[in-house]
Protein backbone atom coordinates (compact mmCIF):
# COMPACT_ATOMS: atom_id res chain seq x y z
CA UNK A 1 0.00 0.00 0.00
CA UNK A 2 1.40 3.50 -0.97
CA UNK A 3 0.65 6.66 0.31
CA UNK A 4 -0.08 5.71 3.89
CA UNK A 5 -0.33 7.15 7.09
CA UNK A 6 0.18 4.72 10.39
CA UNK A 7 -2.97 4.18 12.83
CA UNK A 8 -3.57 2.04 16.27
CA UNK A 9 -6.07 0.51 17.98
CA UNK A 10 -6.62 -1.71 20.96
CA UNK A 11 -4.53 -4.65 18.38
CA UNK A 12 -1.73 -2.55 17.33
CA UNK A 13 -0.55 -0.55 14.59
CA UNK A 14 -1.97 -0.45 11.08
CA UNK A 15 -1.17 1.49 7.46
CA UNK A 16 -4.51 3.03 6.54
CA UNK A 17 -4.69 5.36 2.80
CA UNK A 18 -2.98 8.44 3.89
CA UNK A 19 -6.05 10.50 2.50
CA UNK A 20 -9.01 8.55 4.53
CA UNK A 21 -10.95 9.42 7.14
CA UNK A 22 -11.47 6.61 8.35
CA UNK A 23 -8.52 4.73 10.67
CA UNK A 24 -7.32 1.26 12.09
CA UNK A 25 -10.41 -0.54 12.63
CA UNK A 26 -12.14 0.25 9.70
CA UNK A 27 -9.01 -0.98 7.61
CA UNK A 28 -9.28 -4.07 9.14
CA UNK A 29 -12.55 -4.75 8.45
CA UNK A 30 -11.59 -3.48 5.00
CA UNK A 31 -9.03 -6.26 4.87
CA UNK A 32 -10.55 -8.62 6.75
CA UNK A 33 -14.08 -8.99 4.48
CA UNK A 34 -13.30 -8.61 0.47
CA UNK A 35 -16.82 -10.47 0.58
CA UNK A 36 -18.82 -9.40 -2.06
CA UNK A 37 -17.53 -5.24 -2.38
CA UNK A 38 -20.97 -3.76 -1.82
CA UNK A 39 -20.62 -1.51 1.12
CA UNK A 40 -24.09 -0.30 3.37
CA UNK A 41 -26.41 1.55 1.76
CA UNK A 42 -26.38 4.96 1.19
CA UNK A 43 -29.61 5.35 3.19
CA UNK A 44 -27.77 3.28 5.95
CA UNK A 45 -25.01 5.23 6.21
CA UNK A 46 -26.50 8.58 6.54
CA UNK A 47 -29.00 7.02 9.12
CA UNK A 48 -26.10 6.44 10.83
CA UNK A 49 -24.63 9.47 10.77
CA UNK A 50 -28.25 11.36 11.78
CA UNK A 51 -27.96 8.57 14.76
CA UNK A 52 -24.60 9.94 15.78
CA UNK A 53 -25.76 13.43 15.09
CA UNK A 54 -28.66 13.51 17.48
CA UNK A 55 -26.50 11.39 20.23
CA UNK A 56 -24.12 14.00 20.58
CA UNK A 57 -26.81 16.76 20.67
CA UNK A 58 -28.38 14.68 23.38
CA UNK A 59 -25.62 14.00 25.38
CA UNK A 60 -24.22 17.58 25.42
CA UNK A 61 -27.87 17.89 26.42
CA UNK A 62 -27.44 16.03 29.74
CA UNK A 63 -23.91 17.75 30.26
CA UNK A 64 -22.44 14.19 29.32
CA UNK A 65 -19.92 15.70 26.32
CA UNK A 66 -18.37 19.26 26.62
CA UNK A 67 -20.18 21.35 24.20
CA UNK A 68 -17.27 22.55 21.89
CA UNK A 69 -16.63 18.43 21.18
CA UNK A 70 -20.68 18.05 20.72
CA UNK A 71 -20.46 20.88 18.26
CA UNK A 72 -17.89 19.34 16.39
CA UNK A 73 -19.23 16.20 16.12
CA UNK A 74 -22.57 17.86 14.62
CA UNK A 75 -20.68 19.97 12.27
CA UNK A 76 -18.96 16.76 10.89
CA UNK A 77 -21.68 14.98 10.78
CA UNK A 78 -23.22 17.58 8.91
CA UNK A 79 -20.34 17.95 6.91
CA UNK A 80 -20.71 14.50 5.84
CA UNK A 81 -24.06 14.45 4.64
CA UNK A 82 -24.13 17.32 2.14
CA UNK A 83 -21.01 15.28 0.62
CA UNK A 84 -21.63 14.02 -2.74
CA UNK A 85 -18.60 11.21 -2.13
CA UNK A 86 -19.56 10.29 1.08
CA UNK A 87 -19.86 6.87 0.36
CA UNK A 88 -16.27 6.94 -0.01
CA UNK A 89 -15.45 7.32 3.59
CA UNK A 90 -17.49 3.53 4.39
CA UNK A 91 -16.18 0.65 2.56
CA UNK A 92 -16.47 -1.72 4.30
CA UNK A 93 -19.02 -4.44 3.29
CA UNK A 94 -22.15 -5.74 4.10
CA UNK A 95 -21.12 -8.86 4.91
CA UNK A 96 -18.98 -8.69 8.12
CA UNK A 97 -19.15 -8.70 11.54
CA UNK A 98 -23.24 -10.00 12.13
CA UNK A 99 -23.24 -7.49 14.60
CA UNK A 100 -22.54 -4.19 12.17
CA UNK A 101 -19.65 -2.74 14.80
CA UNK A 102 -17.15 -2.87 11.65
CA UNK A 103 -19.48 -0.55 10.38
CA UNK A 104 -20.27 1.81 13.51
CA UNK A 105 -16.39 2.51 14.19
CA UNK A 106 -15.98 3.39 10.52
CA UNK A 107 -18.76 5.99 11.58
CA UNK A 108 -17.10 6.80 14.57
CA UNK A 109 -13.56 6.90 13.46
CA UNK A 110 -14.78 9.26 9.75
CA UNK A 111 -16.43 11.51 12.42
CA UNK A 112 -13.96 11.46 15.02
CA UNK A 113 -11.40 12.47 12.46
CA UNK A 114 -13.32 15.26 10.78
CA UNK A 115 -14.44 16.85 13.88
CA UNK A 116 -10.92 16.79 15.01
CA UNK A 117 -9.55 18.91 12.16
CA UNK A 118 -12.99 21.22 12.65
CA UNK A 119 -12.31 21.54 16.59
CA UNK A 120 -8.58 21.75 16.57
CA UNK A 121 -9.01 19.51 19.29
CA UNK A 122 -8.52 15.47 19.55
CA UNK A 123 -12.14 13.69 19.35
CA UNK A 124 -12.01 10.01 20.25
CA UNK A 125 -14.30 7.49 18.05
CA UNK A 126 -15.09 5.78 21.17
CA UNK A 127 -15.30 8.17 24.14
CA UNK A 128 -16.98 10.71 21.95
CA UNK A 129 -18.78 9.66 19.15
CA UNK A 130 -19.63 6.81 20.79
CA UNK A 131 -20.12 8.08 24.20
CA UNK A 132 -23.37 6.15 26.10
CA UNK A 133 -23.49 3.75 22.74
CA UNK A 134 -23.02 0.65 21.69
CA UNK A 135 -22.85 -1.04 18.30
CA UNK A 136 -25.17 -3.36 19.65
CA UNK A 137 -27.43 -0.65 19.63
CA UNK A 138 -26.53 1.70 17.40
CA UNK A 139 -27.13 -0.54 14.51
CA UNK A 140 -30.31 -1.68 15.32
CA UNK A 141 -31.25 1.72 15.81
CA UNK A 142 -30.04 2.51 12.49
CA UNK A 143 -31.91 -0.20 10.59
CA UNK A 144 -35.13 1.24 12.26
CA UNK A 145 -34.07 5.49 11.59
CA UNK A 146 -32.90 4.88 7.68
CA UNK A 147 -36.35 2.36 6.77
CA UNK A 148 -38.50 5.00 8.45
CA UNK A 149 -36.76 7.94 6.77
CA UNK A 150 -37.42 5.68 3.22
CA UNK A 151 -40.30 4.28 3.94
CA UNK A 152 -41.97 8.02 4.62
CA UNK A 153 -40.02 10.02 2.38
CA UNK A 154 -40.04 7.82 -0.49
CA UNK A 155 -42.39 4.42 -0.34
CA UNK A 156 -45.66 5.52 0.54
CA UNK A 157 -45.43 8.92 -1.48
CA UNK A 158 -44.43 7.04 -4.65
CA UNK A 159 -46.81 4.13 -3.80
CA UNK A 160 -49.46 7.22 -3.06
CA UNK A 161 -48.55 8.83 -6.92
CA UNK A 162 -49.58 5.07 -8.18
CA UNK A 163 -52.87 5.10 -6.66
CA UNK A 164 -53.75 8.92 -8.13
CA UNK A 165 -52.39 7.74 -11.28
CA UNK A 166 -54.58 4.43 -11.65
CA UNK A 167 -57.66 6.58 -10.30
CA UNK A 168 -56.97 9.47 -13.35
CA UNK A 169 -56.04 6.21 -15.23
CA UNK A 170 -59.58 4.94 -14.56
CA UNK A 171 -61.66 8.00 -14.75
CA UNK A 172 -61.47 8.34 -18.34
CA UNK A 173 -61.58 3.92 -19.58
CA UNK A 174 -65.72 4.13 -18.04
CA UNK A 175 -67.09 3.72 -20.88
CA UNK A 176 -64.60 0.62 -22.04
CA UNK A 177 -66.23 -2.99 -21.73
CA UNK A 178 -64.04 -6.36 -21.60
CA UNK A 179 -64.21 -9.83 -22.07
CA UNK A 180 -63.56 -10.51 -17.71
CA UNK A 181 -61.35 -13.27 -17.29
CA UNK A 182 -60.68 -16.16 -14.63
CA UNK A 183 -58.18 -19.20 -15.05
CA UNK A 184 -57.26 -16.90 -17.66
CA UNK A 185 -60.90 -18.26 -19.66
CA UNK A 186 -63.70 -15.95 -20.87
CA UNK A 187 -65.60 -14.96 -18.16
CA UNK A 188 -68.39 -12.17 -17.40
CA UNK A 189 -67.82 -9.02 -18.71
CA UNK A 190 -65.92 -5.87 -16.80
CA UNK A 191 -65.26 -2.17 -17.14
CA UNK A 192 -61.53 -1.12 -17.63
CA UNK A 193 -62.30 1.31 -14.92
CA UNK A 194 -63.61 -1.64 -12.39
CA UNK A 195 -60.23 -3.69 -13.20
CA UNK A 196 -58.25 -0.77 -12.89
CA UNK A 197 -60.09 -0.03 -9.33
CA UNK A 198 -58.80 -3.35 -8.35
CA UNK A 199 -55.32 -2.57 -8.88
CA UNK A 200 -56.09 0.72 -6.60
CA UNK A 201 -57.41 -0.93 -4.07
CA UNK A 202 -54.59 -3.25 -3.75
CA UNK A 203 -52.29 -0.64 -3.69
CA UNK A 204 -54.01 1.46 -0.62
CA UNK A 205 -53.78 -2.08 1.44
CA UNK A 206 -50.55 -1.78 0.78
CA UNK A 207 -49.95 1.79 1.97
CA UNK A 208 -52.49 1.35 5.17
CA UNK A 209 -50.40 -1.88 5.72
CA UNK A 210 -47.24 0.47 5.80
CA UNK A 211 -48.66 3.36 7.75
CA UNK A 212 -49.94 0.77 10.54
CA UNK A 213 -46.49 -0.21 10.77
CA UNK A 214 -44.72 3.13 11.37
CA UNK A 215 -44.95 3.60 15.09
CA UNK A 216 -42.63 0.57 15.14
CA UNK A 217 -40.42 0.94 12.94
CA UNK A 218 -40.07 4.13 14.81
CA UNK A 219 -39.16 2.79 18.15
CA UNK A 220 -35.91 2.84 18.53
CA UNK A 221 -33.22 0.21 20.49
CA UNK A 222 -30.53 3.16 21.45
CA UNK A 223 -30.09 3.29 25.07
CA UNK A 224 -29.99 -0.73 25.69
CA UNK A 225 -26.04 -0.68 24.86
CA UNK A 226 -24.71 -3.63 25.33
CA UNK A 227 -27.31 -6.41 26.02
CA UNK A 228 -30.28 -4.13 27.06
CA UNK A 229 -29.25 -3.24 30.82
CA UNK A 230 -28.29 0.31 29.50
CA UNK A 231 -24.66 0.24 30.76
CA UNK A 232 -22.34 3.06 30.43
CA UNK A 233 -25.65 5.18 29.40
CA UNK A 234 -27.06 8.25 31.08
CA UNK A 235 -30.83 6.73 32.07
CA UNK A 236 -32.65 9.55 30.15
CA UNK A 237 -30.46 9.59 27.15
CA UNK A 238 -32.78 7.17 25.14
CA UNK A 239 -35.58 9.79 25.33
CA UNK A 240 -33.58 12.96 25.08
CA UNK A 241 -31.96 10.86 22.01
CA UNK A 242 -35.64 10.41 20.26
CA UNK A 243 -36.92 13.71 21.34
CA UNK A 244 -33.42 15.67 19.24
CA UNK A 245 -33.79 12.53 16.52
CA UNK A 246 -37.33 13.52 16.20
CA UNK A 247 -36.88 17.26 15.70
CA UNK A 248 -33.92 17.05 13.25
CA UNK A 249 -35.98 14.66 10.71
CA UNK A 250 -39.26 15.26 11.41
CA UNK A 251 -40.40 11.89 12.34
CA UNK A 252 -41.79 10.78 15.66
CA UNK A 253 -39.15 8.80 17.10
CA UNK A 254 -39.61 7.00 20.36
CA UNK A 255 -37.11 4.55 22.97
CA UNK A 256 -38.03 1.44 23.54
CA UNK A 257 -39.81 0.14 26.15
CA UNK A 258 -37.77 -3.10 25.95
CA UNK A 259 -34.00 -2.55 25.07
CA UNK A 260 -33.88 -6.19 25.36
CA UNK A 261 -36.31 -6.92 22.84
CA UNK A 262 -35.10 -4.32 19.90
CA UNK A 263 -31.17 -5.70 20.47
CA UNK A 264 -31.74 -9.71 20.61
CA UNK A 265 -34.58 -9.76 18.00
CA UNK A 266 -34.97 -7.80 14.62
CA UNK A 267 -38.62 -8.77 14.92
CA UNK A 268 -40.18 -5.46 13.26
CA UNK A 269 -37.66 -5.40 10.44
CA UNK A 270 -39.06 -9.06 9.50
CA UNK A 271 -42.84 -7.67 9.73
CA UNK A 272 -41.57 -4.73 7.49
CA UNK A 273 -40.08 -7.19 4.65
CA UNK A 274 -43.18 -8.83 5.19
CA UNK A 275 -45.41 -5.94 4.64
CA UNK A 276 -42.58 -4.93 1.59
CA UNK A 277 -43.17 -8.56 -0.08
CA UNK A 278 -46.57 -8.13 -0.27
CA UNK A 279 -46.29 -4.74 -1.84
CA UNK A 280 -44.25 -6.34 -4.13
CA UNK A 281 -46.58 -9.57 -5.10
CA UNK A 282 -49.13 -6.51 -6.41
CA UNK A 283 -46.72 -5.24 -8.60
CA UNK A 284 -46.25 -8.48 -9.91
CA UNK A 285 -49.89 -8.70 -10.26
CA UNK A 286 -50.24 -5.81 -12.17
CA UNK A 287 -47.38 -5.59 -14.00
CA UNK A 288 -48.45 -9.46 -15.61
CA UNK A 289 -52.10 -7.65 -16.40
CA UNK A 290 -50.43 -5.26 -18.24
CA UNK A 291 -48.38 -7.60 -20.20
CA UNK A 292 -51.45 -9.70 -20.80
CA UNK A 293 -54.07 -6.94 -21.82
CA UNK A 294 -50.63 -5.32 -24.30
CA UNK A 295 -49.75 -8.96 -25.70
CA UNK A 296 -50.29 -8.72 -29.35
CA UNK A 297 -50.70 -6.73 -31.14
CA UNK A 298 -51.81 -9.22 -33.34
CA UNK A 299 -51.25 -12.66 -32.28
CA UNK A 300 -52.32 -11.68 -28.51
CA UNK A 301 -55.02 -9.74 -26.48
CA UNK A 302 -54.00 -6.62 -28.19
CA UNK A 303 -56.20 -4.89 -25.64
CA UNK A 304 -54.00 -1.73 -24.93
CA UNK A 305 -51.06 -0.61 -26.47
CA UNK A 306 -48.77 0.75 -23.50
CA UNK A 307 -46.35 3.55 -24.71
CA UNK A 308 -43.53 3.00 -26.89
CA UNK A 309 -40.10 3.13 -24.88
CA UNK A 310 -37.63 1.57 -27.08
CA UNK A 311 -37.04 -0.83 -29.84
CA UNK A 312 -37.76 -4.39 -28.66
CA UNK A 313 -35.82 -6.38 -30.70
CA UNK A 314 -31.67 -6.60 -31.98
CA UNK A 315 -32.74 -8.96 -34.89
CA UNK A 316 -37.00 -8.19 -35.51
CA UNK A 317 -37.36 -4.61 -37.28
CA UNK A 318 -40.51 -2.86 -35.26
CA UNK A 319 -41.04 -5.20 -32.33
CA UNK A 320 -42.18 -3.69 -29.17
CA UNK A 321 -42.10 -4.88 -25.98
CA UNK A 322 -43.66 -4.13 -22.28
CA UNK A 323 -40.51 -3.27 -21.13
CA UNK A 324 -41.68 -1.31 -17.50
CA UNK A 325 -44.18 -4.48 -16.72
CA UNK A 326 -41.06 -6.85 -17.06
CA UNK A 327 -38.53 -4.65 -14.83
CA UNK A 328 -41.03 -4.00 -12.58
CA UNK A 329 -41.99 -7.77 -12.43
CA UNK A 330 -38.49 -8.55 -11.86
CA UNK A 331 -37.59 -6.29 -8.82
CA UNK A 332 -40.84 -8.22 -7.28
CA UNK A 333 -39.26 -10.96 -7.67
CA UNK A 334 -35.72 -9.82 -6.12
CA UNK A 335 -38.17 -8.33 -3.21
CA UNK A 336 -39.58 -11.43 -2.50
CA UNK A 337 -35.84 -13.28 -2.75
CA UNK A 338 -34.92 -10.24 -0.06
CA UNK A 339 -37.94 -10.95 2.13
CA UNK A 340 -36.34 -14.88 2.50
CA UNK A 341 -32.63 -13.55 3.05
CA UNK A 342 -34.39 -11.01 5.67
CA UNK A 343 -35.97 -13.90 7.66
CA UNK A 344 -33.24 -15.74 7.96
CA UNK A 345 -31.23 -13.07 9.08
CA UNK A 346 -34.95 -12.30 11.76
CA UNK A 347 -33.84 -16.04 13.03
CA UNK A 348 -30.43 -15.22 14.09
CA UNK A 349 -31.14 -13.66 17.21
CA UNK A 350 -29.14 -15.84 19.69
CA UNK A 351 -29.49 -14.64 23.31
CA UNK A 352 -28.86 -10.93 23.25
CA UNK A 353 -27.77 -9.55 20.12
CA UNK A 354 -28.75 -10.45 16.47
CA UNK A 355 -25.71 -11.61 14.52
CA UNK A 356 -27.30 -10.79 10.85
CA UNK A 357 -27.85 -6.95 11.45
CA UNK A 358 -25.62 -5.97 8.07
CA UNK A 359 -27.68 -8.62 5.73
CA UNK A 360 -31.08 -7.11 7.57
CA UNK A 361 -30.15 -3.78 6.58
CA UNK A 362 -29.02 -4.20 2.95
CA UNK A 363 -32.10 -6.31 1.69
CA UNK A 364 -34.55 -4.12 3.73
CA UNK A 365 -33.25 -0.98 2.20
CA UNK A 366 -32.97 -2.27 -1.18
CA UNK A 367 -36.47 -3.43 -0.99
CA UNK A 368 -37.80 0.22 -0.30
CA UNK A 369 -35.94 1.42 -3.08
CA UNK A 370 -36.95 -0.89 -5.43
CA UNK A 371 -40.67 -0.62 -4.50
CA UNK A 372 -40.34 2.89 -4.60
CA UNK A 373 -39.24 3.39 -7.55
CA UNK A 374 -40.75 0.61 -9.26
CA UNK A 375 -44.33 2.30 -8.32
CA UNK A 376 -42.81 5.76 -9.92
CA UNK A 377 -42.22 3.78 -13.62
CA UNK A 378 -45.71 2.11 -13.37
CA UNK A 379 -47.42 5.00 -12.86
CA UNK A 380 -45.84 7.32 -15.06
CA UNK A 381 -43.91 5.11 -17.92
CA UNK A 382 -46.87 2.26 -18.20
CA UNK A 383 -50.50 3.35 -16.51
CA UNK A 384 -50.65 6.86 -17.58
CA UNK A 385 -50.31 6.58 -21.17
CA UNK A 386 -51.57 3.41 -22.29
CA UNK A 387 -54.04 3.42 -24.73
CA UNK A 388 -57.22 1.08 -25.44
CA UNK A 389 -58.10 -0.39 -28.62
CA UNK A 390 -61.72 -0.65 -28.39
CA UNK A 391 -62.20 -2.88 -32.22
CA UNK A 392 -60.57 -5.85 -29.79
CA UNK A 393 -62.47 -5.54 -26.44
CA UNK A 394 -65.87 -5.66 -28.39
CA UNK A 395 -65.28 -7.83 -31.19
CA UNK A 396 -64.27 -10.80 -28.29
CA UNK A 397 -66.93 -9.43 -26.03
CA UNK A 398 -69.59 -9.53 -28.31
CA UNK A 399 -68.80 -13.44 -29.50
CA UNK A 400 -68.28 -14.27 -25.69
CA UNK A 401 -70.80 -17.05 -24.62
CA UNK A 402 -69.76 -16.85 -20.97
CA UNK A 403 -72.51 -13.78 -21.36
CA UNK A 404 -75.32 -16.37 -21.16
CA UNK A 405 -75.06 -16.04 -17.65
CA UNK A 406 -77.16 -13.38 -17.26
CA UNK A 407 -79.90 -15.75 -18.81
CA UNK A 408 -79.91 -18.05 -16.37
CA UNK A 409 -82.71 -16.78 -14.26
CA UNK A 410 -85.17 -16.84 -16.91
CA UNK A 411 -84.14 -20.25 -18.63
CA UNK A 412 -81.97 -21.90 -15.91
CA UNK A 413 -78.33 -22.97 -15.85
CA UNK A 414 -78.72 -26.21 -18.17
CA UNK A 415 -80.60 -24.52 -21.14
CA UNK A 416 -77.90 -21.75 -20.64
CA UNK A 417 -74.77 -24.54 -20.94
CA UNK A 418 -76.43 -26.14 -24.06
CA UNK A 419 -76.65 -22.08 -25.37
CA UNK A 420 -73.02 -21.73 -24.39
CA UNK A 421 -71.81 -24.97 -25.78
CA UNK A 422 -73.59 -24.83 -28.91
CA UNK A 423 -72.19 -20.89 -29.62
CA UNK A 424 -68.80 -22.34 -28.81
CA UNK A 425 -68.56 -24.61 -30.86
CA UNK A 426 -70.46 -22.76 -34.00
CA UNK A 427 -67.89 -19.65 -33.17
CA UNK A 428 -71.81 -17.74 -33.04
CA UNK A 429 -72.45 -14.30 -31.05
CA UNK A 430 -74.60 -15.83 -28.06
CA UNK A 431 -77.64 -13.40 -28.62
CA UNK A 432 -77.85 -15.34 -31.53
CA UNK A 433 -77.59 -18.83 -30.42
CA UNK A 434 -80.16 -17.86 -27.59
CA UNK A 435 -82.68 -16.23 -30.01
CA UNK A 436 -83.24 -19.48 -31.99
CA UNK A 437 -83.30 -21.60 -28.79
CA UNK A 438 -85.60 -19.78 -26.69
CA UNK A 439 -88.74 -17.68 -26.90
CA UNK A 440 -87.46 -14.37 -25.54
CA UNK A 441 -87.51 -11.97 -28.15
CA UNK A 442 -85.00 -10.11 -29.80
CA UNK A 443 -85.28 -7.18 -27.62
CA UNK A 444 -85.00 -8.84 -24.24
CA UNK A 445 -82.36 -10.16 -25.26
CA UNK A 446 -80.65 -7.54 -26.58
CA UNK A 447 -81.30 -5.72 -23.09
CA UNK A 448 -80.48 -9.08 -20.91
CA UNK A 449 -76.82 -9.47 -22.60
CA UNK A 450 -75.81 -5.85 -22.83
CA UNK A 451 -72.39 -6.04 -21.88
CA UNK A 452 -72.09 -2.77 -19.75
CA UNK A 453 -75.21 -3.78 -18.22
CA UNK A 454 -73.96 -7.01 -17.06
CA UNK A 455 -71.05 -5.12 -14.90
CA UNK A 456 -73.58 -3.34 -12.64
CA UNK A 457 -75.25 -5.80 -10.29
CA UNK A 458 -78.93 -4.21 -10.03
Amino acid sequence: MTNTRTESDSMGELEVPAEALYGAQTQRAVNNFPISGQPMPGPFIRGLIEVKHAAATANAALDLLDKPIADAICKACEQLLSDDNLLSHFPVDVYQTGSGTSTNMNANEVIANLASQISGTKVHPNDHVNYGQSSNDVIPTTIHVSAALQVHTRLIPALSHLCETISAKAATLKDYCKTGRTHLMDAMPIRMDQSLSGWQAQIEQQIHALKQLQPAIQTLALGGTAVGTGINCHPEFAKTFASHLSDRLGIHFTPATNHFALIASQDTAVTLSGSLKSTAVTFMKVANDLRWMNSGPLAGLGEIALPELQPGSSIMPGKVNPVIPEAVAMSAAQVMGNDTAITIGGQSGNFELNVMLPLIAFNLLNSIELLGNSANLLADKAIKGFSVNRDNLEKALHKNPILVTALNPIIGYSKAAEIAKRAYKEKQPIIDVADEMTDLSRDELTKLLDPIKLTRNN
